[in-house]
């Protein structure tokens, strides 16, 4: 507390003071427990009663929500289907349904990469699950080293904007807003990149030679993946009918799972399921205190009406519903550069959702355009996850991988304007 206290002087600054401390303590390098803690402690200092300790009672009724517990079950589903057989049967039939596409492998590539996104739920496990299958077999076939390593990485951020999404229960946690209509609102936008995607492996890849479709290997390669082609079906139709809440789903996703790799696929052993268990237990430990903290900032803000006074500041400064979305992406863009995409919103979510309610978007919109932007930030440097990792994955420089990512940017950044120009694309399966 000793340390804490010494944010005390700050209490009668300007309310950008908070903006101010997380901005020099993210120069600083500082972890993001330390930067929520702090910024807890000047919330506490500045708005509250000055009583640091009510920090501590904030965070059990912070952790008090069901929702929160469907965040390790997806990421451990996610990791038994991979580390099971899971995807390589996936892989097997998008394979067997493009040979005679032009680029047809690539094509097979993402469509591989967008089915893995509706299990995985994560950005990083769905480049691991595909990438390391596919990489090696496009630069066989003769596909461009730099579009097989692009069309993996941008590939994987499909899976934190197609359903289930962990950020999108991250967003949902800390802003209040239903999840369910979150992963309504991810269908269109993740269909619409896919097809982007699709579109420019076919294009790329027109001079590639084609082959004639098999019947028979698309049959083999359908009942072999029978089982895990189910799972997205069981865990998002359970959803969209209301049979399950989100948490159920995930449990009942979870079950699903681990059953078919252990008894039917027989291709994960009970040892490696208890690897598995205690990599997403250690995800989970770690993930945990930092959302017990910031849903208890997100509560004191709340409660002491900081968002509110954020929105007249803002609207005193930007009149249009146009500008200040620019603003936003921008900002969001560059935060995304600096900051891991987790992190990105338990900051920020809390402060800007009500910002963008109140110059009339909606809440469930502006989440999918945050998660839209944060997504290209896995694919920019210096903290774009999915170059880090497939630095070391793929063994490719880190150079080769910036550029290899440019045009899929490019992409992105495309779809992310036509979402915003075009707001149906993530709204009109939702009301």
């Amino acid at each position: 507390m000793n340390a804490l206290s010494a944010l005390a002087p700050l209490a009668p600054l300007a309310p950008f003071t908070p903006v101010v401390l997380v901005a020099a303590l993210l120069v600083l390098r500082q972890p993001l427990m330390l930067i929520l803690l702090a910024l807890a402690a000047l919330v506490h200092l500045q708005w509250g009663q000055g009583r640091l300790e009510y920090i501590a009672e904030d965070l059990w009724i912070a952790l008090d929500k069901e929702l929160i517990l469907s965040i390790p079950m997806f990421m451990l589903c996610g990791q038994v289907m991979t580390r099971g057989s899971a995807a390589q049967r996936l892989i097997r039939i998008m394979r067997a349904l493009t040979p005679r596409i032009p680029g047809g492998l690539a094509v097979a590539c993402t469509l591989s990469c967008a089915l893995d996104a509706s299990i995985s739920g994560s950005s990083i496990v769905t480049m691991l699950a595909i990438g390391t299958v596919m990489v090696p077999s496009l630069l066989q076939a003769g596909y461009d080293r730099r579009f097989s390593l692009g069309a993996v990485m941008s590939g994987g951020t499909l899976g934190i904007i197609i359903p289930p999404s962990i950020p999108m229960i991250l967003y949902a946690l800390v802003t209040e807003t239903s999840v369910v209509e979150l992963f309504k609102a991810g269908i269109g936008p993740g269909l619409l990149l896919t097809a982007t995607f699709v579109t420019y492996a076919m294009w790329k890849n027109r001079h590639m030679p084609t082959a004639p479709f098999d019947r028979r290997e698309f049959g083999a390669a359908l009942r072999e993946g029978l089982w895990a082609l189910m799972l997205p079906v069981i865990l998002l139709g359970g959803i969209y009918s209301g049979l399950f809440s989100t948490t159920e789903a995930a449990a009942v996703a979870l079950a699903y799972a681990v059953a078919i790799e252990l008894f039917v696929h027989k291709a994960l052993a009970p040892r490696e399921l208890y690897a598995t268990v205690l990599e997403a237990a250690r995800f989970g430990g770690a993930l945990f205190p930092v959302i017990a903290v910031a849903l208890s900032l997100s509560l004191v803000l709340t409660e002491h009406r900081v968002p509110t006074t954020l929105v007249q500041l803002v609207q005193a400064h930007i009149d249009s519903p146009l500008a200040f979305m620019v603003a936003m992406n921008l900002l969001l863009l560059a935060v995304g550069c600096v900051m891991t995409t987790d992190a990105a919103i338990l900051v920020l979510a809390p402060l800007l959702a009500p910002i963008a309610a109140a110059y009339g978007y909606d809440k469930v919109l502006f989440g999918i355009v945050m998660i839209l932007n944060l997504e290209i930030a896995y694919l920019t440097p210096p903290v774009g996850l999915n170059l880090i990792v497939a630095m070391g994955a793929f063994k490719q420089p880190f150079g080769l991988l910036c550029r290899a990512a440019l045009p899929f940017i490019g992409m992105m950044l495309g779809c992310l304007a036509l979402v915003i120009w075009q707001p149906w694309i993530a709204m009109g399966l939702v009301r």
